[in-house]
């Protein structure tokens, strides 16, 4: 429907199109109906009208014939009929048109004052007209003579009869159609959002698992290629040295089965959590953002169970605390491809006190690194998080040091700063002669070291130095 007073094609859905202006074919045939039922009425009433003013018979006839057939516009342009149905109002004509024009009138949008003014002009030509015809049949009677103003109250009451049931039942049909309406096209708009959010649901589960992926992937390689490559730098001196000198030979061997043994354990670690979170799909997951650090947490478990420092028992405490961070309280599961686990207690997983040790296994496998401390971390210090990147950091630039640069001399520089904790660790070029051992690289150290530190706000550098040397610098905020 318009402001113009058409009703617009608002039909049943899958409803079979009507011709011209009806939105289906069965309101043509109702209207076509209704307008020969009009036709048939105004050609009797003109041809009463006719013989009343003494015009010819054929005259009344043709204004019947013409009046009539207007109502087929009732849907298109109600105004119209409406007027059309007050022009004949003096002429006795066109009840059936008046009323069902008054109805279409007052279902559509036309504006409210527009209806109340023809709706007004209808009441008035009607309550003329019924006066002087009620007038005039007491008039005709002998015996009755009623007062003036019984004959204006009867008029009044037949014009509100005629004019107000169809206006007051359009106004509701209209009103009932348009909250009908709206509330569809309310459905249609909740059910395009929820598909528009469904695909987005969809769309960011897919991210979450690929996030996911990668993380377990970097963590993987941040924990298990350290000790891989220096299994390779002791195995390559163990080759080196077996025939000049057994006792060292020996020495290098005992070194390359421990690092073996403590990156398997630090392995099967890992994929204990992932198989654990498995085992538990069938609970409501609670995935968080922080299931590497849980990683991180586990492998530094593992190291320090297969130090040989705890024994047997501390192994043991290591495979609960797999457990618990496989099962964890919310029931992690592993949903898609990615790892959905609980977050891990403060203060797990490498810290900054490690380092010592890292730089030792270094040092023990033929690398000279020096390690230099400015400065003290506050009463506070810093969120595991932070300390566990800073340690991640220098560990994978030791490892590529051992990858590309054999025999080359690393200074390692940590700074405690207000409010930030820097790390520096710069190698100087190879030494000639120095024979590689071959270790492969797969090119995600330093994209995994920028995507850690990044991630928690800090600024991460790497590049060659003028000396021929390489240079890994990080800046992290201390909160």
């Amino acid at each position: 429907m318009t402001a113009t007073g058409a009703i617009e094609a608002t039909g049943a859905r899958d409803a079979p199109a009507g011709p011209w202006w009806w939105p289906r074919r069965r309101s043509a045939v109702l209207d076509v109906s209704l307008a020969a039922a009009s036709t048939l009425e105004t050609a009797f009433e003109g041809l009463d009208f006719a013989h009343d003013t003494g015009l010819p018979t054929w005259a009344g006839l043709l204004l019947g014939l013409v009046v009539g057939p207007v109502l087929l516009l009732r849907r298109r342009w109600p105004v119209a009929v409406v007027l059309v149905s007050v022009a004949v109002t003096p002429a006795q004509m066109g009840a059936l048109l008046g009323m069902i024009g008054l109805y279409s009138l007052a279902v559509s949008d036309a504006p409210r004052r527009v209806i109340g003014l023809l709706a007004g002009m209808s009441v008035a030509g009607t309550l003329v007209s019924s006066f002087f015809t009620i007038r005039q049949d007491v008039g005709g009677e002998p015996d009755f003579n009623p007062p003036t103003w019984f004959v204006l109250v009867m008029a009044v009451a037949v014009a509100l009869v005629v004019t107000a049931p169809p206006v007051l039942w359009g106004l509701y049909v209209g009103a009932r159609r348009r909250l009908v309406e709206s509330l569809r096209e309310r459905a249609d708009g909740l059910e395009r959002e929820l598909s528009l959010l469904a695909d987005r649901a969809e769309e960011r589960a897919e991210w979450a698992r690929n996030e996911e992926r990668t993380r377990i992937a970097r963590e993987m390689h941040d924990v298990v290629a350290h000790r891989v490559s220096l299994m390779v730098v002791h195995a390559a001196a163990l080759q080196a040295v077996a025939l000049k000198d057994p006792e060292k030979a020996s020495r290098n061997a005992g070194l390359v089965g421990d690092m073996g043994r403590q990156a398997l354990t630090e392995l099967r670690e890992m994929l204990g959590v992932l198989r654990t979170g498995e085992g538990t799909s069938g609970r409501s997951p609670v995935p968080v953002s922080d299931e590497p650090e849980r990683l991180v947490a586990v492998a530094s478990k593992a190291k320090a169970a297969g130090s040989g420092a705890g024994g047997p028992g501390v192994r043991s405490e290591v495979s609960v605390q797999v457990a618990e961070a496989g099962a964890g309280p919310g029931g992690g599961a592993v949903r898609g491809g990615a790892a959905v686990v609980t977050a891990e207690p403060e203060g797990e997983g490498p810290s900054l006190a490690e380092l010592g040790d890292l730089v030792g296994q270094s040092r023990a496998a033929g690398m000279v690194v020096e390690l230099s401390v400015d400065g003290a971390a506050g009463e506070a210090g810093y969120p595991s998080g932070v300390e566990q990147t800073v340690y991640r950091v220098v560990q994978e630039a030791l490892t590529n040091v051992h990858k590309h640069a054999p025999g080359a001399e690393v200074r390692v520089r940590l700074a405690h700063r207000e409010g930030e904790v820097a790390v520096q660790v710069e190698n100087g070029p190879s030494e000639r002669g120095a024979a590689g051992v071959g270790l492969p690289s797969g090119g995600n150290g330093l994209v995994g070291m920028r995507e850690r530190v990044t991630g928690l706000g800090g600024v991460f550098v790497s590049g060659p130095t003028e000396a021929g040397g390489f240079r890994v610098s990080a800046v992290l905020p201390g909160r």
